[in-house]
């Protein structure tokens, strides 16, 4: 999360700027530990995302399957082509 020499360096301008500048080398200190967490976040959202859009490609795959044979059977291929173009649109506007 934070290095190891970030904390060091922290304590080491708390020592040399003294008692007078302590609350603000902490607050830099806080902001650069709050923007590292925010960016950890940030990455494991997308991480998830990607794993969700996995997921539903390969149920809109398993899906689309009986849909298409039912598609073809009562609607020939406009149908089918109605059918593949709403799956081919759901997983396009879930992965945005």
């Amino acid at each position: 999360m934070v290095e190891r020499e970030d904390v060091h360096a922290a304590i080491e301008a708390r020592r040399e700027l003294g008692n007078d500048l302590e609350p603000q080398v902490i607050d830099s200190f806080v902001e650069r530990i709050e923007k590292r967490i925010g960016e950890l976040g940030r990455s494991t959202a997308r991480r998830e995302m990607r794993q969700g859009s996995f997921a539903l490609a390969l149920i809109s795959l398993v899906a689309a399957i009986p849909i298409t044979a039912i598609a073809a059977t009562h609607g020939g291929i406009a149908a089918m082509i109605v059918v593949w173009a709403g799956i081919v649109l759901v997983n396009a506007v879930y992965d945005r």
